[in-house]
């Protein structure tokens, strides 16, 4: 009887030694986890505004900021939804959701696979005069003809628009130039929200309309 508290003791010795090196590989597994998550996060916080360059993943230009943080229309809320959706969850572009639902093309893009949407804003459609708004939203094959213009057949990275000229779904050709964070459609239209991933394209949000030529 008297050897057992040394007993005792000498059994908890042992599972001490045992659980230590569980205690340390958990710990080190836990800080390996906290590095792997760091960059994450580090390469999430740009795409909420727009002082990095676009050299990555990220979305970019001045409009970027006035992009939901958080919810469907967020940038994150985007990447889950195919184009057409993502598209409706964003207030700056109820124009072009508009114009899209319009012409039956919902379906059409976000079944499609691996495009580019050049998106106008509201603003954009809000340079064209009402009347002549109004009269192409009625006229289905002029509105689908406009839109398809806007869509290109692959995605497209702010690299391959800065000396670019791509087919597009219309079947007519658009052009692109710049760099970094500046980039412009046919000569005439700005990028101001680019590289905006959804679940099957690629979004640059411009300021101008693009009309088929």
């Amino acid at each position: 009887m008297t050897n057992s508290p040394r007993i005792r003791r000498g059994a908890l010795a042992l599972a001490a030694a045992a659980l230590l090196p569980l205690s340390l590989a958990a710990c080190s597994d836990s800080g390996s986890d906290t590095k792997a998550s760091a960059p994450a996060s580090e390469a999430a916080g740009p795409a909420t505004g727009n002082a990095a360059p676009a050299t990555g993943d990220q979305p970019f230009g001045p409009a970027c900021a006035g992009v939901p943080k958080e919810g469907a229309g967020s940038f994150d809320g985007m990447a889950k939804d195919p184009v057409a959706t993502a598209a409706s969850n964003n207030p700056a572009l109820s124009t072009l959701v508009t114009a899209v639902k319009q012409a039956g093309l919902v379906d059409t893009l976000n079944n499609a696979q691996n495009i580019t949407v050049f998106a106008p804003t509201d603003d954009a459609f809000a340079k064209i005069p009402k009347a002549q708004l109004d009269k192409v939203l009625a006229d289905k094959e002029t509105l689908t003809n406009i839109l398809t213009y806007h869509v290109v057949g692959q995605r497209l990275t702010p690299q391959q628009l800065e000396n670019g000229s791509f087919e597009t779904l219309q079947k007519g050709m658009l052009t692109t130039k710049g760099s970094g964070e500046d980039y412009t459609v046919n000569d005439s239209s700005k990028v101001v929200c680019g590289n905006v991933r959804t679940a099957n394209a690629n979004v640059y949000i411009v300021d101008t309309v693009l009309m088929p030529k």
